[in-house]
Formats: structure tokens, sequence, C-alpha cells
């Protein structure tokens, strides 16, 4: 268990690439072992391109059937030691929570890219963010999960690599809540020539479903190291039996994997903030939504009126401290997002101060414009 310091496969420096592309280039400077999914709009070309770059660099593609094959493929290489990725949306979402669940409960981990678009069903095949209740709510059980919130062509690159660090630190699936938006995006990506990454600990001969701390994470060995391995998505120990009657069992292991992910927040979760030094009024926003603020605000503050962003780039866990905080600060916050309002209603529970919803979900970004008449007819 480590990090570890590797040159970056795509060469360094500035590259011209669309929030697909960037997906792509991140798993495979992340070294990622195996793809498997199935073609949907708008994250088809992640499969066009990386069809094309795991062979290249030794590691495998895999077109499944459907969605809920793709993901159970992704598990099984990832029980057999390798970084796995997949990618879908909205519908293929839905059709993936079993196998999700299923990850979560067998400590696999996996990265699940979403690029969202406008439901419910298949709705749309525009853009949305109407999944993220579903990303933390989706599997039956409750236990959290971890999801990151990109803006921009660089994050899709950056989280890409982060969402696969993080699934090897804490052996869980790593949501990377994209949007139509930011998949068709093109932009500057800026490589570095070198990057860290995580290996999970392998450990052989330890549990590989206890540990002695109540928030740990045990090792993964994998299957055909030798190691007699019990895999099953029922309650079981920590050598991996089977205890489905077993009260002290089930509670020993999903407080476990409640504690690794919410007794690690401050290490997962991740904001940035823009002008909240003197802020009245506040945005909290993610993904493409919050590139809209951000116009707004500044237009806002060329007019005179003190406002501010706070941008969720870690949608779950939710950071909780950094939204009450602000609450305390400003007079009124106000939630923009292209849905009906969802993470308005967690802003709202830890707030301290009045806060507004902003939704639009027919299929299109919300314009700074609109933010911008928001601001003022709240001020006014």
């Amino acid at each position: 268990m480590a990090w570890r310091r590797v040159e970056s496969v795509l060469s360094s420096g500035r590259h011209y690439l669309s929030g697909a592309e960037a997906i792509v280039e991140g798993a495979v400077v992340a070294r990622s072992g195996y793809f498997a999914g199935y073609p949907i709009t708008p994250t088809t070309e992640v499969l066009e391109r990386i069809a094309v770059r795991f062979p290249e660099v030794g590691s495998t593609f895999c077109q499944m059937e459907d969605e809920i094959a793709s993901v159970c493929s992704c598990i099984g290489a990832s029980w057999a030691g390798v970084k796995a990725i997949t990618v879908t949306s909205g519908p293929g979402f839905s059709l993936m929570q079993e196998g999700i669940s299923h990850a979560i409960m067998t400590e696999a981990p996996l990265v699940v890219v979403d690029g969202q678009r406008a439901g419910p069903s298949t709705g749309q095949v525009l853009v949305g963010a109407g999944d993220v209740m579903q990303a933390r709510w989706g599997t039956h059980g409750g236990i959290p999960v971890i999801a990151l919130a990109p803006w921009s062509v660089q994050e899709m690159y950056d989280l890409t690599v982060r969402a696969f660090n993080l699934a090897e630190r804490f052996r869980t699936p790593v949501l990377v809540m994209a949007e139509a938006a930011t998949m068709h995006l093109r932009e500057i990506v800026v490589v570095a020539p070198e990057i860290d990454l995580y290996d999970r600990d392998r450990a052989p001969g330890l549990p590989p479903f206890g540990c002695d701390s109540p928030d740990g994470v045990p090792p993964m060995p994998a299957f055909g190291e030798g190691q007699k391995l019990l895999v099953t998505a029922s309650t079981h120990d920590a050598r991996g039996f089977r205890r489905t009657e077993d009260a002290s069992a089930h509670r020993v292991l999903t407080s476990r994997l409640h504690n690794k992910i919410m007794m690690h927040v401050p290490e997962i979760a991740e904001v940035e903030k823009y002008h909240l030094e003197d802020t009245e009024v506040a945005f909290i926003a993610y993904g493409f939504t919050a590139r809209s603020a951000l116009s707004a605000l500044e237009e806002l503050r060329r007019e005179g009126l003190k406002v501010g962003l706070l941008r969720l780039q870690t949608l779950w866990p939710f950071p909780e401290d950094e939204v009450r905080c602000l609450s305390r600060r400003v007079k009124r916050i106000i939630v923009p997002e292209m849905n009906l309002g969802q993470m308005v209603h967690v802003v709202l529970a830890g707030a301290d101060c009045p806060v507004v919803p902003y939704n639009q979900m027919d299929g299109t970004v919300i314009y700074p414009s609109s933010l911008i008449s928001a601001v003022r007819s709240i001020v006014a």
C-alpha cells in the first residue's frame, strides 16, 4: 500500500481534447488495465477512443451486451488485480446500480463515469444533472459512496486519475458525475510529465474483509496470486464466509463500510472557493453549472454586488462543514442545478441561512445571464 510516481503516458504539455477524450487519457495514465462498456450518448466517444488507446498500452477493451454486464465485468477484473473503468449515461447508470452495490459490498475498486443527460428514462440526449441523488442513494443499504463533479475538460482528466486513486485507497467504486456538456466540450488540457498513483494493499495472508481499525481498509489480494478467496455480496465475516443471519457480523461489516468513507471526509471531499472573503450572497454549484455561476458573479461584482461561489468538486461525501461555515457568513445561498432540485435539499439541511433553489431541466445549460437576473431579483 503506497503512493508511487510514474511518468505520464501522453506527452507532457498542452493538448486540445474533448471531455470524453480526456477521460480516456486519464484512465491510461492511471494505468487502468480493463474497460468494459456499452455505447450510449453522450459517452460513446469514450468507447471509440478507448478501443484504440487501451490496446496501444497493453490494456483490455471489451464492449459488453449491456450496462449490467459492463459493471459486473469490471468487478471481476478488479478482483483479478487490475484497475477497471466503465462509462455510461442516465439510463445505463440506473441499470448499473445493483452492480455498484455489489462492488460496495465486496469492496471492489472501480471507476464509473456517468455522462449525465436529461431524464427521466431515456429522456433526451441533451445536457442534464439529474443523477446526483441516484449516485448517493441509488443502491440499497445506504452505504456512502464517493462521487466527483468535474466542471472542465482539465478536470475530466485530473478527476479520472483521482477517482482511480480514491478507489484503490478506499476499496470502493468511485463515481465521476460528468455531464453531456463536459463530455462534448473541447478545451486545452495541461498534462504533467509525472503523476502520483496509489497502489492497493495486497498483503497476502491477512483477512481481505476486515481489519483492526473500525474505519480501516483491509488488504485486497487478487485471484491467481495463491490466496484462498471467498467473495460474496451477502453478509460475510473478515475471511469472506457468509454470515447472513448473524446480526453482529452485519453490524461490524456495514459499520466499517460506512466509517471508511465518512471518517475520512477531510481527505476525500474537496471544494473550490471564489470571492468568499466578503460575499453576502453565495452560489453553491457543481459541474458545468458552476462555470455559469462563476461568470455570473464576476459580472455582478463589477456592478458592486458582493457575490461568491463555493464549488463542489466532490458531491459525496458531502462537504457539510464547508457549507455550514459559509452559511454563517452570508445572507443567502443560491443553488443552481440542471434538475428539479436535488443537492439544494442537502445544502438546506446543513445551512444556517436562507437557501434559494434555481432549477432548470429542459436539455439546455443554465446561462450566466439567467443567474445574473436571479441574483438581481433576490437582492432587490
